[in-house]
């Protein structure tokens, strides 16, 4: 079995080559990183990391990137709430030949509704809404006139923890909505880009599928419209209240709502790759441009609560830490937020944020975009681990189930970790 070795001399090592640092005061809020900062990432991550023998985690997670046909990975693993190992395999840029580290920002598709789940819970606990608050008509929450043609009076019944837990009442029979922004915007006569507004004014004038509450049913769209239920409580926009009230919270500052084409790539943030045969559609703007689906094809910013987040998986691990009802490091929200968020609902209804739960205490949340997969899984032995890649391919959502059985036979392989903290290390 592996096992990590020679750890007094790692710590020794660490402290050597941090110390020159201190005076700069290395941290990773700076998304733009110094020609220092990126050797002394490099270093630390992709360099340190294969001197601590861990070949095996690097033989496990290549085949997995090369049979897969990833351009690039990074994984990031937290024992007892301790960040353990980080690293990056492959390219964040193949053409610029830019080594993937695991400070890298990926999209997170649908991991992005954990973050909101997180928010709204915020909301909760400071009282300013319910699990049960109404959503539409004029005693919910987004009673704004443009919003009260109610076509279906089941609409009204609708509460927030219904669009958490995906029981809205709505189906992807015809299609996700979120995205068919040219089917909302014929419908209510908003032009391209249609915004948030445009998808309220459509859910509110057209039928919901089944009545809410009594069944889940996967939706975007109903976690788009709790990036607007956020923004109209808290009398700021979406993103500006996650980063004051979660991510600041939790230590967390590159985190932020990406760009939809390849100009508006952030700072620090990998290239995205699909299939070869990937073909061109027309962008979601109504310029009438034809652009790849992996910069233009979505309106990510749109996609924001329910799917528009960018972040490292260093950023990820801090973020469960704090949700995991851990007493080791002081959560940002309560006993009782956590346990609402992830208990296992007896009528089989999702739960609030997570992809799944389940009796053992494992938590995942998965996420698929064209380009892009992410997996973030939180274990009951103390174990949490993050896998974020660049690149899509033929099996879509499917890919994560590829993603957790690399990670099983990493653990398997892993006996004991080592007791350093590089969290300790990432910050002032």
């Amino acid at each position: 079995m592996y096992n990590f070795r020679n750890r007094l001399s790692l710590l020794c090592l660490l402290i050597f080559l941090f110390c020159p640092f201190r005076q700069a005061s290395y941290s990773i809020r700076n998304s733009l990183l110094s020609p220092l900062d990126e050797s002394f990432n490099k270093l630390v991550f992709n360099k340190l990391i294969e001197e601590q023998n861990a070949e095996v985690i690097d033989s496990y997670m290549e085949k997995f990137r090369i049979q897969n046909g990833l351009k690039g990975v990074a994984v990031a693993v937290v024992k007892d709430e301790k960040l353990v190992f980080a690293k990056g395999y492959g390219y964040a840029d193949e053409e610029a030949q830019i080594q993937v580290t695991p400070n890298h920002l990926f999209r997170l598709a649908s991991v992005s509704k954990l973050i909101t789940a997180v928010a709204i819970m915020k909301l909760v606990e400071n009282s300013k809404i319910s699990l049960e608050s109404k959503v539409f008509g004029k005693e919910g929450i987004l009673n704004d006139d443009q919003f009260l043609n109610i076509r279906d009076k089941r609409l009204e019944k609708i509460t927030v923890r219904n669009l958490l837990n995906h029981s809205g009442g709505w189906t992807q029979h015809y299609g996700d909505l979120a995205f068919l922004p040219k089917t909302v915007s014929k419908a209510v006569g908003d032009p391209l880009p249609v915004t948030i507004d445009s998808y309220i004014k459509f859910v509110t004038t057209h039928r919901v599928h089944f009545e809410p509450g009594s069944n889940s049913v996967y939706s975007n769209l109903g976690y788009l419209i709790l990036g607007k239920v956020i923004a109209k409580v808290s009398g700021t926009d979406y993103e500006s209240f996650v980063k004051k009230e979660v991510l600041l919270p939790a230590g967390i500052f590159d985190m932020q709502l990406g760009g939809s084409f390849l100009d508006e790539i952030r700072p620090n943030e990998v290239r995205y790759y699909q299939p070869e045969d990937g073909q061109p559609i027309e962008s979601f703007d109504g310029s009438g441009r034809m652009v790849s689906k992996l910069y233009g094809g979505n309106d990510i910013h749109l996609l924001g609560s329910a799917g528009g987040w960018i972040a490292s998986p260093i950023d990820l691990m801090k973020l469960v830490v704090v949700i995991d009802n851990n007493s080791k490091v002081k959560d940002i929200l309560t006993t009782s937020s956590i346990g609402e968020m992830t208990r296992v609902d007896p009528m089989g209804l999702d739960p609030l944020g997570w992809r799944a739960t389940n009796e053992k205490g494992e938590w995942w949340r998965t996420g698929t975009l064209p380009g892009s997969s992410a997996l973030i899984k939180r274990q009951p032995d103390g174990i949490s681990w993050v896998i974020l890649s660049n690149t899509s391919n033929y099996k879509g959502p499917h890919l994560a189930k590829e993603m957790d059985r690399v990670m099983s036979h990493v653990l398997q392989k892993v006996v004991q970790w080592p007791d350093y903290n590089l969290f300790s290390f990432l910050s002032n």
